[in-house]
């Protein structure tokens, strides 16, 4: 049964009272971007034709009368949706759907046309929805995967190339990657299947690793591919979200359904054909035997995995040998400032486990941050949306000490850059979970009004200087003991 909320009353209103739902944010005193720690934003609205102003866009106030805040709550829903959209397609690949999901993106993106919803409050409660919503996706994928799949298991994965033929398959969609194993098992048996950055992950699927042509692993996060890609001899597979403009490499890009990029093959259909991309692998040059450095990472710390680890963990947090758990992932992205992940994860203190999931991951994974109870102090936990089962096992911890999650000693720090992670956002906001620190820059479609509001109700707050964000955390002492 999936929680409405984690801490305190049931309900998707953020506790309005009577009298915040009927005042409408001031937009005439709007906080400074120092005070709510966001960044201003100017309005830009041209969807319907009264936007006709120098520009071709509403700025200031909408002539239909929509102001900035409004148009903040409508952007952040559609970006939510979008998130929330991609994870039901993966889901409903896998025979997993829900039609109170359907409904509820057709009702949301309803609420963002012109002229139908101006109400501050409706729009707070249908991001709250979008949220529970979201945990519902995250479900019925996780679902999707254990059945397809099997259930998780703790595994070392070798990272680098084998000797011969090989493709290399990026994103997220492992049903693809199932059925591109299955064609090479039957006609290029030769022909090795590397998984990339969101990929890792299906390792710790037993049917998936267990694949006669799956070999490992190549490469780190998205924003790394074009080198990597280039440096692959071998065709790529882009899957999903997550990839760039080829440059050099077209020639052997490959993408599914959706996934499109100039130049590259387009495949088609649920069930896609990959005797192109089979054949271009035997065409290719083969493929080094080469470990890349580090040679191997350890994943598979599935909710399902930790939680059969419980009562370990909850007798230890009682006789004091853990101090902290610290959720530490999400999406990765390439501009100046996402050290911060790496420099605090590093100085965590050493009594700590680090949760981590997403492409956020390939920042702090590439160092050994010791061990703790005989485990890895890092626990890889899957996907993006396997925050899904980080909520579960908040909530069995909360269970287990009796208490709200709110209460646990645990920090959350998510790196965010695109869709995905704003619907993750908005359902641990949905589920009551405060203090979440996201970063590295504040959204842009964010207004300080509306930064405030969560910034209230949630303690929502950027992340600043590493050292005084883990000391706030753990106190300054503790921090890397």
């Amino acid at each position: 049964m999936l929680p409405s909320r984690l801490d305190g009353p049931a309900g998707r209103n953020m506790d309005l009272t009577a009298t915040e739902r009927n005042a409408p944010m001031a937009t005439t005193a709007t906080p400074s971007a120092a005070a709510t720690g966001a960044a201003p934003m100017p309005m830009f609205c041209n969807q319907c034709e009264q936007a006709r102003l120098p520009g071709g866009a509403c700025t200031e106030l909408g002539v239909c009368g929509k102001n900035p805040d409004v148009e903040s709550l409508q952007q952040t829903l559609l970006l939510g949706v979008k998130g929330m959209a991609a994870y039901s397609h993966h889901a409903r690949r896998l025979g997993k759907s829900d039609p109170a999901v359907a409904a509820f993106i057709e009702e949301a993106l309803f609420a963002t046309m012109t002229n139908v919803n101006f109400d501050v409050p409706t729009l707070l409660e249908m991001l709250m929805t979008c949220g529970q919503m979201n945990l519902r996706v995250m479900q019925l994928l996780n679902d999707g995967h254990v059945e397809r799949f099997g259930k998780p298991e703790v595994a070392d994965v070798y990272h680098g190339t084998r000797s011969g033929p090989g493709i290399l398959v990026t994103g997220h969609d492992l049903l693809d990657l199932w059925n591109l194993l299955e064609q090479c098992r039957r006609t290029a048996p030769q022909v090795k299947v590397y998984t990339h950055g969101e990929m890792l992950p299906a390792h710790m699927y037993p049917r998936l690793r267990q694949h006669p042509n799956l070999a490992g692993h190549v490469g780190g996060a998205w924003q790394k591919q074009r080198k990597e890609f280039a440096a692959f001899a071998g065709p790529v597979v882009g899957t999903t979200n997550c990839v760039l403009i080829p440059n050099g490499y077209a020639g052997r890009m490959f993408t599914t359904r959706a996934t499109a990029v100039p130049g590259a093959t387009r495949l088609t259909g649920d069930e896609v054909d990959f005797s192109p991309v089979i054949a271009k692998a035997v065409a290719c040059p083969a493929l080094p035997e080469q470990a890349e450095p580090g040679g191997q990472s350890t994943i598979g710390f599935h909710h399902s995995v930790i939680l059969g680890l419980a009562p370990t963990i909850v007798q230890a947090v009682k006789d004091g040998k853990i101090s902290r758990f610290f959720v530490i992932g999400g999406c990765d992205g390439a501009e100046p400032g996402r050290n911060y992940f790496s420099e605090y994860a590093r100085n965590t203190p050493a009594d700590s486990f680090i949760l981590t999931l997403g492409c956020g991951k390939f920042r702090i994974n590439d160092r050994d941050h010791g061990q703790l109870l005989g485990l890895p102090r890092l626990l890889d936990m899957g996907q993006c949306n396997d925050a899904f089962g980080a909520i579960q096992v908040a909530v069995a911890l909360a269970g287990a000490f009796g208490c709200g999650v709110n209460d646990l000693p645990l920090t959350i720090v998510l790196s965010w850059f695109e869709q995905k992670a704003v619907a993750v956002l908005l359902t641990l906001l949905s589920l009551g979970v405060k203090g979440i620190r996201v970063g590295p820059r504040p959204p842009s479609f964010v207004t300080p009004n509306v930064f405030k509001v969560l910034q209230e109700k949630f303690d929502l707050k950027l992340t600043g200087a590493w050292e005084d964000d883990l000391a706030e955390a753990v106190g300054p002492k503790a921090a890397n003991n």
